[in-house]
């Protein structure tokens, strides 16, 4: 395992409470950068770098008032967005990569649209092991079966993330599974058939099968329509956890992209083992999950850590992102085998494939 966050108690005590300030007031920065961003103060102070802006300047170019810019300025000096000079701000490289950098923004929106509210109830989704947080779009037991039913910017924020860190890795993953010149795949939570559209486009001669909600098959089915795959690409929808339907059969590769991750410990390995009465000998599944511990660098590794608490106060209130260790363990109870392991694959990927 990397070292990351291994160092992470060698401040002062001096230093320690500083950190300790922050993360008191981390809601307040998040909003407060949030805003500097959408109300195009970061982008007014980006178009000037060089020469720096007055607080009545910025007003004149975003027609805000001076007292809001001045609030949001002086939290923003706090956290390193901006800078103050001879009775100018200029923005930092961190305001840059809040305005520019994609994985950043992607970030921030989901963790608005989606999170934020929720996550006020983290402490009982913690102790109850239900997604409290849900509540807050509506009466749900888990977000999936939602997920056509949020509301439009939290539905756009969370596809945005979620194809983000999967979708930067499908074309490597794509031919990943080719080398071993596959006929028939089954994508087992083919979520908005994004991966089977791409797959498809690849090799017209792979047949492919999403296996779903009934609810996700729909959205997939429409966006199948439009690519104009329907003989390409067919359907079953399904609870995989319902334990008396089928996995179904007859086919060269399973796929599962980053849907271990939404169930318990023991559905896990329970569907794992129900995978494995499904296979045949020659079939292999590949299990691609942005495992934390295998990540290149510690920005990485962050990002997907603090993934999880989404999982249960908003998800389902069980679930987590995995270490390698972890997710090996499960694949070995299930009794399958691991024939290869494949990291850095995009982004932050792992490919894991079993037999």
């Amino acid at each position: 395992m990397p070292n990351f966050f291994k160092e992470n108690d060698t401040k002062t005590a001096l230093e320690a409470q500083y950190e300790a300030q922050k993360i008191a007031f981390a809601p307040i920065i998040f909003q407060v950068a949030r805003s500097m961003r959408d109300l195009g103060i970061l982008e007014t102070l980006y178009k000037h770098d060089k020469t720096g802006l007055t607080l009545n300047e910025i007003s004149q170019n975003t027609k805000l008032s001076t007292y809001g810019i001045k609030t949001l300025l002086e939290t923003s000096l706090s956290a390193d967005i901006v800078k103050y000079s001879e009775n100018k701000y200029y923005i930092t490289k961190t305001g840059y990569f809040l305005l520019n950098d994609k994985m950043t923004r992607i970030n921030m929106d989901y963790n608005h649209d989606v999170n934020y509210q929720g996550l006020y109830y983290l402490d009982d989704a913690i102790k109850n092991e239900t997604a409290s947080g849900l509540k807050v779009f509506g009466n749900w037991d888990t977000i999936y079966p939602a997920l056509s039913s949020l509301p439009k910017k939290a539905q756009d924020s969370w596809f945005a993330f979620d194809h983000y860190y999967s979708d930067t890795a499908f074309e490597e993953a794509i031919q990943i599974l080719l080398k071993n010149n596959p006929r028939k795949i089954l994508d087992i939570g083919g979520n908005t058939g994004k991966f089977s559209i791409q797959l498809a486009k690849e090799n017209p001669h792979v047949h492919i099968t999403i296996l779903d909600l009934p609810q996700q098959i729909e959205l997939a089915q429409a966006n199948i329509q439009n690519a104009k795959l329907e003989t390409q690409i067919n359907f079953v929808g399904q609870d995989v956890l319902d334990d008396k339907q089928e996995i179904p059969s007859g086919y060269d590769i399973i796929w599962m992209s980053q849907f271990l991750d939404c169930f318990k410990e023991k559905d896990i390995v329970t569907l794992l083992k129900r995978i494995k009465q499904s296979m045949s000998k020659n079939t292999l599944v590949y299990i691609m999950e942005p495992l934390w511990d295998k990540q290149r660098f510690e920005t990485s590794a962050y990002c997907i850590i603090n993934t999880s608490p989404y999982f249960t106060a908003m998800a389902n209130g069980y679930s987590k992102m995995f270490n390698a260790t972890d997710m090996l363990n499960y694949i070995h109870q299930s009794g399958l085998e691991v024939v290869e392991e494949i990291d850095n694959v995009g982004i932050c990927q792992s490919i894991i494939i079993c037999k």
